[in-house]
C-alpha cells in the first residue's frame, strides 16, 4: 500500500536460521531501493495485526516520511509469526531478534545501520538486545523499562511479592492464546493456534520458581554489566507508571552512552500519555535515529544527561488530565545532595540536628492497608494511579513535617534508614512519601516496600530473630516533586500494602525505634529550566470503528460481617474493527483479589481474560482463567485454557502446581 512518501507492506516473512517465519510490518520510504535507507526494529509479542496497529500507525508513518524505514515484527509464537513462545527475554527471543537485525542490514533498501526500541517489553529487548552487541544495531530508544530485573519489574520489589506477576502472567496467557489472522497466513492458521494453545507456557510457574535473585534474573538485567553497554541508548519514563526508576539509573551507570527523559506520564509512548503535558517523541526520535543512524550533527548527542518534569502540588483525582509542574535540566547527572530528616520528641517530622525522639512504637496495619495504591504499572490516568493516602495513612503509621516555609524540590531516590525487631522471622515493611496539602489532602510522592529478610540483599534473603533489632536501609522509587511552602511533608510506614504487595505467612508486629529513623531527601540542585517541545499532533492515535463500547471499573467492597476486603476490576477494551484489514478484537479482564482481615493466608487471586477476534463469517474466542492462593508453606496457581472457533469449542487445557514459599 503506497502513501506517497512511504509504502506500507502488510506482511513480510523473515526466515531465521531454524526455519521460523516471522511476521513483519514495514514502513519503506519512498525511494529507500535506490538511496538506502536506516531502519528501526520494534520486537513484540503483541500483534502487530490490530494489538499495537494505533501506535505504530502513529508512528511509523511519520518516521518513514523522515526517511526512516520501521520494521514492527511479532517475536515467535505471538502474532502472525510461527513457532510457540518460551518466556519473557529469554536466550531464544534475544537471539531472534539479533538475526532480524542482520536480515534489516542486508536488505538492499538498507543502509546498514539499525535502531531499536519500544515501550515495556520492546523496551527491556531492545536493551537486552544491545547488551549482546550485533554489529548493525548502532542506537536503541527505551520507554518504560528496567536495568534490574529482578527488582524494578512486575515480578518482584525488594523481595516483596507483587500482585501484579498474576496479572501480568494472567494477561500472557490470555494474549498469547489469541490466533494468526487467516488472511496473513493462509488455511495453516488453525494448526499454529492449536499449536499454541497446547504449548504456551504459563509464565508465572517459571516466574515463581526464582523468588530471589538468582540467575535467572541477572539474565537481562543490564546493571550487570553497565560498564559493557556499547550503544547510545535514550532512556524515557513517567512518574504515574512503575518503572520510573530506569533512566536515572541508566545515566548513573552508563553517563557517557545514556540520555533521560523523564515526564508525569502512565505506561505509554509521550506523545499520546497522560497525564500531560506531552512531549514530541516523533521529534525526540527523528533526531536520536539521525544523529546515530546516519550521521548527522543535529545535536542530540549534546542533550542534557537528564531532563525531567517536577509535579508541583498535584492532587489525587478521578481523572488526570493534566499535572502542573514545570521541566527541568542537569547537564550532567550526580548523586544528588541529601536533606536529612529524623523524627522529634514530639513525634514530628524535623530536619536539621535536633533532638530526636526516645522510645518505641509498635506497627502492625490491617492487611487491607494498601487499597488506595493505585496500579503497580498504569495505563490511564484514572483509578489505576494512587488516590488520596489518607485511606492508607490510617493504618500506617506516620510522622509529618510542620508547614514549610520554603520551598523544597527533589529529583531522585529518597532514601529510609531504621531499626525495628519483628515478632515473626517474615516480615514486610512499606514506606511512603506524602505530600500533605494545606486542606489535608494527601498525595502520594515516593513509595518503597521491602520484604524483610531481604534486608541485606536480594540474592540469599536471611529470616528474621522473633525480638532482634536489625538495621534497615530502603531505597524510595525515584522522583521528581515540589513541596510548596504551607505544605507538609509525611513518612508513612506499614507493614502491608495490599492489593500491591502480598503478605507473608504471618501477620507479624514490628517494634520501630522511633530515634533511629532516617529519612533523606534528594534535592534537585543545580539545574536549568527549559522547555519540552509538545507534539504538533494533539490527538495523533488513529480511530477505528467501535462495534460495541468498553468500560472500565475498579471498586473496594468491605464485607463488615466477614472480615473480607475484595478489590474487583473489569477493563473492557470493547469491539473495534480496523478500517483497512477488517479484523475486530476485543479485550476483557474481569480480576479481584480478597483477603481476610486476620488470615494473610487467605489472599487469593483470580483473573480472567475473554478475548474475541473475528471478521465477518469467522470468529475466535478464548477464555483464559488464572488463580493464586498460598498455604504457609506453598504458592498455589492454577490456569486454563478454552477456546471457540464460531461458538464451537475446540481446545481446553488446565493445569494446577504448588511452588514452595521462599522467605516470601
Amino acid at each position: 500500500m503506497s502513501q506517497g512518501a512511504f509504502t506500507v507492506i502488510e506482511n513480510e516473512w523473515i526466515v531465521l536460521k531454524d526455519g521460523t517465519r516471522l511476521a513483519a510490518r514495514i514502513w519503506m520510504p519512498a525511494g529507500a531501493d535506490a538511496d538506502p535507507v536506516p531502519a528501526v526494529l520494534e520486537f513484540l509479542p503483541y500483534r502487530k495485526r490490530n494489538g499495537t496497529a494505533p501506535r505504530d500507525e502513529s508512528t511509523y508513518p511519520v518516521f518513514a516520511e523522515a526517511g526512516i524505514a520501521g520494521i514492527r515484527v511479532d517475536i515467535r509464537g505471538s502474532g502472525e509469526s510461527e513457532g510457540v513462545i518460551d518466556g519473557e527475554y529469554t536466550p531464544r527471543e534475544l537471539s531472534d531478534a539479533c538475526e532480524v537485525i542482520d536480515w534489516i542490514a542486508r536488505q538492499p533498501w538498507s543502509n546498514g545501520n539499525v535502531g531499536m526500541m519500544g515501550i515495556s517489553w520492546g523496551g527491556f529487548n531492545c536493551l537486552q538486545v544491545a547488551a549482546l552487541k550485533p554489529p548493525a544495531l548502532k542506537a536503541v530508544i527505551s520507554i518504560a523499562s528496567t536495568v534490574d530485573r529482578y527488582n524494578d519489574d512486575i515480578h518482584y520489589k525488594n523481595g516483596t511479592h507483587l500482585s501484579a506477576q498474576l496479572s501480568w502472567a494472567a494477561t500472557m496467557l490470555a494474549y498469547q492464546s489469541r490466533p494468526p489472522d487467516p488472511e496473513i497466513v493462509g488455511e495453516h492458521w488453525r494448526d499454529m493456534w492449536l499449536e499454541r494453545l497446547e504449548n504456551e507456557p504459563f509464565f508465572m510457574e517459571e516466574w515463581l520458581s526464582h523468588q530471589r535473585r538468582d540467575a535467572f534474573w541477572r539474565h537481562g538485567s543490564i546493571a550487570e554489566n553497565f560498564g559493557g553497554f556499547p550503544v547510545p541508548a535514550l532512556v524515557i519514563a513517567g512518574w504515574a507508571d512503575g518503572y520510573r526508576n530506569t533512566p536515572l539509573k541508566a545515566v548513573e551507570g552508563m553517563p557517557a552512552k545514556a540520555k533521560a527523559l523523564i515526564g508525569p506520564w502512565v505506561h505509554k509512548y509521550p506523545h499520546f500519555a497522560f497525564p500531560k503535558p506531552r512531549a514530541d517523541f516523533h521529534g525526540e526520535a527523528i533526531a536520536w535515529w539521525s544523529r546515530w543512524l546516519r550521521g548527522e550533527p543535529n545535536g542530540a548527542d549534546e542533550q542534557p544527561q537528564v531532563r525531567a518534569f517536577i509535579l508541583d502540588g498535584v492532587r489525587p483525582a478521578l481523572w488526570r488530565e493534566s499535572d502542573p509542574g514545570y521541566w527541568v535540566a542537569k547537564r550532567k547527572w550526580s548523586p544528588p545532595e541529601m536533606l536529612d530528616f529524623a523524627v522529634g520528641p514530639d513525634s514530628a517530622l524535623l530536619s536539621g540536628s535536633g533532638p530526636r525522639a526516645d522510645g518505641t512504637m509498635l506497627l502492625r496495619s490491617p492487611l487491607d492497608t494498601g487499597t488506595a495504591s493505585g496500579e503497580w504499572f498504569t495505563l490511564k490516568p484514572d483509578a489505576e494511579l494512587p488516590g488520596d493516602q489518607r485511606v492508607d495513612d490510617a493504618g500506617s503509621v506516620t510522622f509529618d513535617s510542620a508547614p514549610l516555609v520554603s520551598e523544597i524540590v527533589l529529583l531522585g531516590q529518597p532514601v529510609l534508614t531504621l531499626k525495628l525487631a519483628s515478632d515473626a522471622e517474615l516480615a514486610n515493611l512499606c514506606a511512603r512519601l506524602v505530600d500533605i496539602h494545606p486542606d489535608g489532602t494527601a498525595t502520594r510522592v515516593s513509595f518503597g516496600v521491602l520484604n524483610l529478610a531481604h534486608r541485606a540483599g536480594n540474592a540469599d534473603p536471611q529470616p528474621l530473630v522473633p525480638g532482634e533489632m536489625v538495621e534497615v536501609r530502603l531505597v524510595l522509587d525515584a522522583c521528581g516533586y515540589r513541596f510548596a511552602p504551607g505544605h507538609r511533608i509525611r513518612l508513612a510506614l506499614s507493614s502491608a500494602y495490599w492489593p500491591m504487595i502480598l503478605p507473608p505467612p504471618a501477620d507479624a508486629t514490628l517494634t520501630l525505634d522511633l530515634g533511629s529513623i532516617g529519612l533523606s531527601l534528594p534535592l534537585l540542585g543545580d539545574h536549568d529550566r527549559i522547555d519540552v517541545p509538545e507534539p504538533s499532533n494533539p490527538d495523533p492515535l488513529p480511530r477505528y470503528e467501535s462495534l460495541e463500547a468498553g468500560r472500565a471499573e475498579r471498586v473496594v467492597e468491605r464485607n463488615l460481617a466477614k472480615g473480607m476486603t475484595r478489590y474487583r476490576v473489569v477493563e473492557d477494551t470493547g469491539l473495534n474493527r480496523h478500517p483497512g484489514n477488517g479484523l475486530a478484537c476485543r479485550d476483557i479482564r474481569e480480576e479481584t483479589w480478597s483477603i481476610t482481615l486476620d488470615d494473610p493466608l487467605s489472599v487469593i487471586g483470580q483473573s480472567r481474560w475473554t478475548c474475541v477476534v473475528e471478521r465477518e463469517g469467522w470468529s475466535a474466542r478464548t477464555l483464559a482463567l488464572s488463580k493464586l492462593s498460598c498455604t504457609e508453606r506453598d504458592w498455589i496457581i492454577e490456569a486454563s485454557v478454552e477456546a471457540f472457533e464460531n461458538g464451537e469449542p475446540v481446545f481446553s487445557r488446565s493445569m494446577e502446581k504448588k511452588i514452595p514459599r521462599d522467605m516470601m
